[in-house]
């Protein structure tokens, strides 16, 4: 029987440097077929009738059904969000919206570079008035669940290797008002070049990004709906980011890092 060991010491290095670690067979293929199932249903489009898909990309709300809440709580993930966070977080009992992404000749209008927001400003009601600041009020990580296998044609996300230190030093005078989603995107394209990569992976597949990584959809060049959630990881407590370096968790050590060491213009 294979005892699950965590993340490596090297993966959790490269987290702090890269933003980023991929989690294979976070949770069970049939539980993402489960998933997928219900999404399907939600979409109320027909799997089997390609000439139905006509949308770029559908969003499903929020689902809090069993195969949901498996896919989750793993023991292997709960032990990553350890390592990665410490016991500040909350368990997640659904998986937020679905951006279910479909292979059209018109491009979505959701493809633009941008950070997760994490909290909510003067208008609650328009997200795009939500906020980040350098400490990440309120998330803890952004994760990107997959329930359909996703090659390099599937519209994997984007991600800008450590781009997640870039951000940090932007958002570091911005104190702890921050930021809104607008705002902060539109200050990413002046940030340091950074190797972009896909979020490839077989369903069952979770990345465990920093919640200040920037990253981007893309239009699905495949033949097959890719089926993914992109939910936070919750908070208990803001992170603290006064404590001495050795008792930082890695989340808030790749922050004070990218105070330190990273760049924008």
């Amino acid at each position: 029987m294979k005892v699950d060991t965590g993340l490596t010491t090297q993966q959790i290095e490269d987290f702090i440097e890269l933003g980023y670690v991929r989690v294979d067979h976070a949770f069970p293929r049939a539980v993402a077929d489960e998933c997928r199932h219900i999404l399907w249903k939600a979409t109320q489009l027909d799997p089997e009738k390609p000439e139905t898909w006509t949308q770029p990309v559908i969003r499903i709300g929020e689902i809090g059904l069993e195969p949901f809440r498996k896919a989750a709580n793993t023991d292997s993930l709960h032990q990553a969000f350890d390592q990665l966070v410490h016991d500040n977080w909350l368990p997640r009992m659904s998986l937020g919206t679905f951006p279910i992404r479909f292979p059209s000749p018109e491009p979505a209008s959701d493809t633009g570079w941008h950070v997760d927001a994490s909290f909510a400003g003067e208008n609650p009601g328009n997200y795009l008035e939500w906020r980040i600041n350098r400490n990440s009020k309120g998330r803890a990580l952004l994760m990107l669940f997959l329930f359909s296998d996703v090659t390099q044609r599937d519209a994997p996300t984007l991600i800008r290797e450590g781009s997640h230190r870039d951000v940090a030093k932007l958002l570091e005078p911005e104190g702890k008002k921050g930021l809104s989603f607008m705002e902060l995107a539109q200050k990413l394209d002046a940030l340091p070049s950074r190797r972009e990569v896909l979020a490839t992976g077989e369903a069952g597949t979770v990345y465990l990004c920093h919640p200040l990584l920037a990253h981007a959809a893309q239009d699905h060049r495949g033949t097959l709906p890719k089926f993914m959630a992109q939910p936070p990881l919750l908070t208990k407590t803001d992170f603290r980011l006064d404590q001495e370096y050795a008792l930082l968790c890695p989340v808030e050590r790749a922050i004070v890092d990218g105070f330190k060491y990273g760049t924008f213009f």
